[in-house]
């Protein structure tokens, strides 16, 4: 239906994956944690729940594949599932380095517009770094489209990891949704 309509352009997707937030407590009726969720490690944080593997079309905004896997999947094990195959262009954060290594994406005939990881950057000379520099910053530009997505899904339907202080989880439970944290 999108495609007859023309707001599938298939000139590009943009690749993404991000963690939501289930409850890590076992303080219920079954006293156990859910089995599809797992932990994973981003930074220097731990995160409990489930991971949202997302392709948008670069034209339109639209996205077009969804995958929900658990938490410690890695993102480039889900890049070919969220390609359409009429491709032109793939854009993707540095989680997608190697892609093209991969046997289901080897013989795929896209340009791959992957962000260079930040050490091999700050690695470069100067007038290197700040040449490299610049594309990534127009390059990310055209992977924030895949930004919108991930806001609806975790601050409108409410699948945000909430900080609050003890006391006061009723209160994060009531406040309306806003962009900043509960402190």
């Amino acid at each position: 239906m999108l495609e007859e309509r023309g707001l599938l352009m298939r000139q590009g997707t943009i690749v993404d994956a991000t963690i939501i937030a289930a409850p890590p407590s076992t303080k219920h009726k079954k006293r156990a944690r859910d089995p599809e969720m797992h932990q994973t490690k981003k930074g220097n944080q731990w995160h409990f729940g489930m991971k949202a593997h997302i392709g948008v079309d670069v034209a339109s905004g639209v996205v077009h594949t969804v995958v929900g896997t658990a938490a410690n999947e890695a993102d480039i094990n889900q890049t070919a599932s969220l390609l359409q195959g009429q491709e032109e262009a793939v854009f993707a954060d540095a989680g997608y380095t190697g892609a093209d290594k991969r046997p289901e994406l080897e013989d795929s005939d896209v340009d791959r517009n992957i962000a260079i990881k930040r050490s091999i950057i700050r690695a470069l000379l100067k007038d290197l770094r700040d040449w490299a520099e610049a594309i990534e910053r127009a390059l990310s530009q055209v992977r924030a489209w895949v930004e919108h997505p991930f806001h609806i899904v975790k601050n409108l339907f409410r699948h945000n990891k909430r900080l609050s202080r003890p006391g006061q989880e009723h209160r994060a439970a009531c406040v309306p949704c806003s962009p900043w944290p509960i402190w």
